[in-house]
């Protein structure tokens, strides 16, 4: 299997963590959400395939009723919660491994990888497999956060004994990913998303810490963390974290 080890122990049978996860973009302090902006930049029309779609927030979000949509994910639990998800349009969900798409080739005319690739063993593999599965003149939307992403939160977790297990198991950044597109993928192109994360009360953040390990924080763990997050919101209006979100585009030419 392609998931990292520590993927496999986050996701494979809960949602849960990346719920978690996914809450803290609500505080973003750009006026446009994460979904609107990267939906803007997908053209969502033609063959679609999302590979590690976890639990389908995109689609939640945005307008794919012009498109034959394929979700996927290495995770039982999240394929679950996609088969949930109600289109004007039938889709289809599957679990598979992003580097053994069960998929012909030249099938689709855009692939999407929201946040997924750092979660992989073997990212150029899965590359690859987006290379063979697009049509020719086909489209790759890749996204990816940056080293200093969530430094404050990474920091936080360091202080209190919850260390994120995510970075340093990362084989791909944002700042090592347009050399490997760049393998396989034509007219590489970099944007990335302005804002910052501003939560007024520690609950989400807490939530974060949270989900980086496999059960709850210790107690002391917990009162410690939101003794450092209430001091902080106490001197500074909010608890604010910095970000470092990038959408590569790129196609097969």
């Amino acid at each position: 299997m392609d998931p990292s080890k520590q993927a496999i122990s986050q996701y494979a049978n809960t949602s849960d963590r990346l719920a978690l996860r996914v809450a803290i973009l609500s505080y973003d302090t750009n006026p446009q959400t994460w979904y609107s902006w990267l939906g803007e930049r997908l053209h969502v029309v033609g063959d679609v395939l999302e590979v590690g779609s976890g639990t389908g927030e995109l689609w939640r979000r945005i307008d794919s009723s012009h498109a034959r949509l394929t979700l996927t994910d290495f995770s039982p639990a999240m394929c679950e919660k996609l088969r949930e998800l109600r289109f004007p349009q039938a889709i289809s969900v599957k679990q598979c491994d992003a580097a053994a798409l069960p998929f012909p080739d030249a099938r689709f005319d855009l692939v999407i990888a929201n946040h997924m690739l750092y979660h992989l063993d073997d990212p150029e593999a899965a590359l690859g497999e987006f290379f063979r599965v697009l049509r020719p003149g086909g489209r790759l939307r890749v996204a990816l956060n940056g080293r200093d992403h969530i430094e404050e939160l990474l920091a936080l977790g360091a202080a209190v004994g919850r260390p994120s297990p995510i970075l340093d198991a990362a084989r791909v950044t944002a700042e090592t990913a347009p050399g490997l597109l760049g393998k396989y993928f034509g007219d590489v192109n970099v944007e990335r998303f302005p804002g910052e994360f501003d939560v007024p009360d520690p609950g989400p953040v807490l939530g974060y810490l949270t989900s980086w390990g496999d059960g709850a924080m210790a107690v002391e763990q917990e009162a410690d963390a939101r003794a450092l997050v209430e001091e902080r919101i106490a001197r500074e209006g909010s608890f604010r974290i910095r970000k470092n979100m990038v959408l590569f585009s790129a196609s097969k030419l």
